[in-house]
């Protein structure tokens, strides 16, 4: 009786917990839609998201169009994703399926170190490093798109891995003694099936890492040299996050230019869900594989 009573209090306390959480973020989304409502109503929603020219300072003709900002942001975040991804991949199989256990628990404390490290320390590091690197390159500034994808890889790194390296251990525990019975050597047991079968976690790892980049601020704003222009590998730009982050302690409250760097935060929002959206929908249609096909495949080998 006693052990039912914690149970039901237990559940009572957890459910309020995951009320008072959704309603935190009911109240911080509705705002953000209502800080951003006056600038929908005074210049519509097509003209603020298609619009190229960022330039709210301007007395005679001020202009707050954000597709060049939205572009560079998602752009950078690919790029980190891209540069990040197979080496993540790469190190989370070595990691589970070749590294000793012994060894493993030394080195896995190391990568996972580089999430806790500041992002400002990651944009001194890519000012130094990055930046000067394409400027001894011949580039008349080193600050670049491809200078903060660099940057974000190697911040995004310990979200890929964790999750990616979690699954494939339980993979490879539960058919290793399997493969060894049948005379399966470990690489056809990698590829064949404890890759295939880690497939939701790859992509589960990639929606936090993109979720990650995208929202981004300090290193991110250090490196890519802050311009409002169309997006370019080589060339500056500007991240909606680092947009906010220099801009809204110098607006008047209740501007339009606060109205705009609230919208452009509802942007990045709405970016953020629908990717997170459309990429669940890919993984219920594409990645449903069934493990008994997976265990077919391997016994008939």
């Amino acid at each position: 009786m006693k052990w039912k009573e914690l149970d039901k209090i237990f559940s009572y306390f957890v459910r309020g917990i995951a009320f008072f959480s959704f309603f935190i973020l009911s109240f911080i989304i509705i705002f953000i839609v209502k800080e951003s409502l006056p600038l929908f109503k005074e210049m519509g929603v097509t003209e603020f998201i298609f619009g190229k020219r960022w330039y709210p300072s301007s007395y005679s003709n001020p202009s707050m169009g954000i597709f060049n900002i939205i572009v560079a942001t998602i752009y950078i975040a690919v790029i980190g994703v891209a540069i990040s991804f197979p080496i993540g991949l790469g190190c989370s199989i070595f990691l589970s399926c070749v590294l000793e256990e012994r060894i493993k628990n030394i080195v896995k404390p190391y990568i996972d170190i580089l999430a806790g490290i500041p992002s400002v320390i990651y944009g001194f590091m890519g000012l130094l490093l990055v930046v000067k690197f394409f400027e001894k390159l011949g580039r008349p500034s080193g600050e670049s798109v491809l200078a903060g994808g660099m940057v974000l890889s190697i911040m995004i790194l310990p979200f890929i891995v964790d999750n990616c390296e979690e699954t494939m251990s339980k993979i490879r525990k539960k058919y290793e003694s399997s493969s060894k019975v049948l005379g399966v050597s470990k690489w056809y047991m990698i590829s064949e099936l404890v890759v295939p079968a880690s497939k939701k976690s790859m992509v589960i790892s990639m929606i936090l890492a993109l979720a990650r980049a995208l929202g981004e601020t300090m290193a991110v704003m250090m490196v890519i040299g802050n311009a409002p222009v169309f997006p370019t590998l080589l060339g500056k730009a500007q991240t909606i996050s680092s947009l906010i982050a220099l801009e809204m302690g110098m607006t008047e409250v209740g501007s339009t230019h606060y109205n705009a760097l609230f919208a452009s935060g509802l942007s990045l929002l709405i970016i953020i869900l629908s990717i997170n959206l459309l990429v669940e929908a890919i993984k219920k249609r594409y990645l449903g594989v069934e493990l008994w096909e997976k265990k077919r495949c391997f016994i008939k080998y």
